[in-house]
């Protein structure tokens, strides 16, 4: 799959996501482009998953009749979104197309 990394999508995740081919919006220079475009003209550029950390795109954006698939993060904290890499990974290798994933990344607990 041809996957896009969104602003905010942690990079070293590209490492887990084997077999997949990862770009980011920034080196596509798609950095400034709003949702609704971002999402149009990755389609149009072959683009299978959209992988972002904005969680109001899928309220923002209708994926029906789509070809691309949306994985949004929880969290942009890499340290916190390892911990879920495995589910991310999942989510990313089960997208079809017009669909939407929320992969839940809880905050730390407090140490009170």
């Amino acid at each position: 799959m041809l996957i896009l990394f969104d602003q905010g999508t942690p990079v070293p995740l590209r490492a887990f996501l084997r077999g997949h081919t990862v770009k980011t919006a920034a080196r596509q220079g798609w950095s400034t482009l709003s949702n609704g475009e971002l999402l149009r003209v990755a389609e149009a550029d072959g683009f299978d998953v959209l992988l972002t950390t904005d969680k109001n795109l899928p309220f923002q954006q209708s994926l029906k009749g789509r070809r691309i698939a949306v994985v949004v993060l929880g969290n942009a904290q890499w340290p916190l979104a390892r911990l879920y890499v495995e589910s991310i990974v999942a989510a990313v290798n089960a997208a079809t197309p017009g669909s939407c994933t929320v992969v839940e990344i809880p905050p730390p607990k407090s140490h009170e």
